[in-house]
């Protein structure tokens, strides 16, 4: 998917398009597969002005109208 299309979807839901959705959309399609930790760091290092709950918002609303899927990760305990 791309950014215009997310922003189109974001649009259909009667969601604003504010300069701090567009920089967490583009690091989230830029960065598939990432944790949410590592997009909060990679969002607060392109603007030190977005916090983690804007992103962690964010990423429940582009799950909400189904642009991303978050799964748990389970990780294998090595002796």
């Amino acid at each position: 998917m791309s950014s215009e299309q997310v922003y189109a979807k974001l649009k259909e839901n009667d969601l604003r398009i504010t300069k701090q959705r567009k920089i967490i959309v583009d690091v989230i399609l830029q960065n598939d597969h990432a944790s949410c930790k590592d997009i909060c760091n990679k969002v607060m290092s392109k603007d030190s002005t977005v916090g983690t709950a804007t992103v962690y918002r964010m990423i429940r609303l582009l799950e909400d109208i189904e642009v991303v899927k978050r799964i748990d990760m389970i990780e294998v305990i090595k002796d």
